[in-house]
């Protein structure tokens, strides 16, 4: 399993040339961050189901590690949905502005 990339990573030319936009654009790559946001959280619930797989099976000495893995599905859900919310407001602010 991966870890959970912080969003700084993303604005690496990595990141930038999967969107198709140039090093120095000053584009902000949103498909991407979201992808990548979507990704983790189908990444961690991945994680609980084979943590609680493990500890239905007797796979595991560690029952704390299903939480430790729940904790972090939560942390990725709670933050693509709020990064949903801030691209919702700014969606909004910028329908309301008048020209």
């Amino acid at each position: 399993m991966a870890a959970i990339q912080p969003i700084e990573n993303l604005n690496a030319a990595g990141a930038l040339k999967e969107t198709g936009a140039a090093a120095g654009s000053p584009e902000i790559p949103f498909r991407s961050i979201f992808e990548q946001a979507a990704a983790d959280v189908q990444q961690t619930d991945a994680a609980v189901d084979a943590e609680i797989y493990k500890l239905a099976t007797g796979g595991t000495q560690d029952p704390h590690d299903l939480i430790i893995a729940s904790q972090k599905a939560s942390l990725s859900v709670s933050l693509l949905v709020e990064l949903r919310n801030r691209a919702l407001d700014a969606y909004k602010e910028i329908m309301n502005t008048s020209v």
